[in-house]
This record gives structure tokens, C-alpha cells and sequence, in this order.
């Protein structure tokens, strides 16, 4: 029996949890209805066609992304938590974050993290063409990292193995290096360790 009432907050929703989960040629006016046990005249009425239910998302999109918010006490501390959240928005919703890409809106999306960044750099003292290349350097290691990270979570098996290259044959003046580099990496901490760098090497006041 089809549900008697809908909210366009709740068709969002589940069109949003279908992408996320199979992307977007997944989502189909009839198997959104069927998620939400409703007619597809009504999903229609809510959200109007297929395209207009994907703009609808891409803008959800945008907006959600736009609610980063910094904490820490100093500006390099909340520089590395919008780093942490952004990244994290980013991958938990890589179909949606494509959708916003192919509709021209990426920069859009962007900004409001970028204008955080640029409050912080400011805070730190840093103004003009050195507080924009300390903006732009930060939003690039983001970004880029997260496509390194993708890329390595999407490529096939390695044959040799990482654990393999790296054995304490492969580094006999530093074994504790190959032990190491012989383990899997830890993306997490890994992307901290470069943002916090990369951030104190910008804010460093010069001398």
C-alpha cells in the first residue's frame, strides 16, 4: 500500500542514500518509489523529473558541504580540522561529490571550506599573495591526497606486495625503515601528518 504522506526531505534522502550506495545509474524514479514504499506520481510531485531530483541532490550536495566548521584553539589546529572534515565529507560521498563535479559547481562547493581556511591564515598573520598560495597549497593536499587514496583502494593487488619489495634486506643501514614501510600505511594518519606539516611550514612567521 502506498504511504499517504511524503516530504521532499525524505525523497532527498533516499535518493541520496541510493546513490551513495550504487551511484547514480542506479537511481530510478521506480526504484526510488519502491525504496519509499510510495507511487511514482508522488515522487514526481515532490521533486519533479529525474533531473530535477539530480539537481536537487547536487545542491543538497553543495550546501551540506558548505557547513564545515573549524575548531582548535590555534589557527594551525583548526586549519587541520577543517583538513580532517573535509576529507571525510569527501569520502563518504564520492558519487554525489562527481554529480556537483560534472554539473561545474566544484569550486562552489569549495568555497565555503576555502573561506574558513582563508579566516585561519589571516589569523595567523599571513596576508596577500602568501595567505592565498598557503590557502591553495592546503586545499590541494586535500584534495590530492584523497585521489592518491582513492587510487590505491581502486587498483588491483600488487604482485610483488609492498610487504614484499620491503623487506630488512632492502634497507640493511635502517631495518626499522623496512619493517615499517613493510606494514600497510595508515591513510588517516598519514594525511594529518601532512597537512599539520605542510601548515606549520605556511603559518611559520619569517624572519
Amino acid at each position: 500500500m502506498a504511504r499517504s504522506t511524503l516530504t521532499r526531505p525524505e525523497v532527498l534522502d533516499a535518493a541520496a542514500a541510493l546513490v551513495k550506495q550504487h551511484g547514480p545509474a542506479a537511481l530510478t524514479m521506480r526504484k526510488l518509489a519502491a525504496e519509499l514504499g510510495t507511487a511514482v506520481t508522488s515522487i514526481y510531485w515532490h521533486v519533479g523529473n529525474r533531473e530535477q531530483l539530480l539537481d536537487a541532490l547536487v545542491a543538497r550536495t553543495v550546501e551540506e558541504m558548505g557547513a564545515i566548521r573549524p575548531v582548535g584553539r590555534t589557527p594551525g589546529d583548526r586549519i587541520l580540522s577543517v583538513a580532517r572534515t573535509l576529507r571525510r565529507e569527501l569520502r563518504e560521498r564520492p558519487h554525489l561529490i562527481a554529480m556537483v563535479h560534472e554539473r561545474g559547481l566544484t569550486e562552489r562547493m569549495f568555497l565555503p571550506a576555502q573561506q574558513a581556511l582563508v579566516h585561519e591564515v589571516h589569523a595567523a598573520g599571513l596576508r596577500g599573495a602568501r595567505a592565498a598560495d598557503a590557502v591553495r597549497a592546503i586545499q590541494f593536499q586535500i584534495v590530492g591526497f584523497l585521489l592518491v587514496e582513492r587510487n590505491r583502494e581502486r587498483s588491483p593487488a600488487q604482485s610483488p606486495a609492498e610487504s614484499e619489495l620491503w623487506d630488512p634486506a632492502a634497507a640493511p643501514n635502517d631495518p626499522a625503515l623496512a619493517r615499517c614501510l613493510g606494514r600497510p600505511a595508515d591513510p588517516e594518519r598519514l594525511f594529518l601528518l601532512s597537512v599539520r606539516a605542510l601548515t606549520a611550514a605556511l603559518l611559520k612567521p619569517r624572519s
